[in-house]
């Protein structure tokens, strides 16, 4: 019987194991701050738990279009929309040296000029802010690129299924 209990035991750790790493593999789950896309994650899981929303997942069919439209903004660096089938955020920084959080916190900044009531911002842009907790956005991905000629960092995110809907509130 000993072996049968070992045996069982093996297997149910064996299971558990399997279960953390395939919890592990969940974009949400990034235990280390060098991985881009915990970099990229976990500023807006935090703005969206304090909105009691659930956490946004790395998609990478989503951050695949990102690296793709990234990759065709290098030349030039302008702040120009894909219009693709994601919602978008971009961010520009002239020079090197930006980082997934100075953009991620560019974008949550906007947050008090969002009013919840009027559903509309005050005092600037809001739509960025409004896009990483938007209700129904359940997946992301981003990419970030130095373009060329010293123009500087461009950075975007998009998000799955898209957000910022005329007249909607986000949550």
């Amino acid at each position: 019987m000993a072996s049968s209990s070992s045996s069982s035991s093996s297997c149910a750790l064996a299971g558990i194991a399997l279960l953390f790493l395939l919890h592990a593999g969940n974009a949400a789950a990034y235990p280390g701050g060098g991985d881009l896309r915990y970099q990229f994650l976990s500023q807006q899981n935090a703005a969206r738990a304090s909105m009691g929303l659930p956490p946004l997942v790395w998609d990478e069919r989503v951050a695949s279009y990102a690296r793709w439209y990234a990759q065709s903004r290098r030349g030039d660096c302008a702040l120009v929309h894909s219009s693709g089938p994601y919602g978008e955020n971009l961010f520009w920084g002239s020079g090197t040296g930006w980082a997934p959080a100075q953009a991620v916190g560019a974008w949550l900044s906007e947050r008090p000029r969002y009013d919840y009531w009027s559903n509309s911002c005050y005092g600037g842009m809001c739509g960025h802010y409004t896009q990483i907790v938007w209700r129904n956005t359940r997946r992301v991905g981003c990419a970030m690129v130095t373009c060329y000629n010293g123009r500087g960092t461009f950075i975007t995110c998009n998000y799955d299924p898209p957000g910022n809907y005329v007249g909607v509130r986000p949550y």
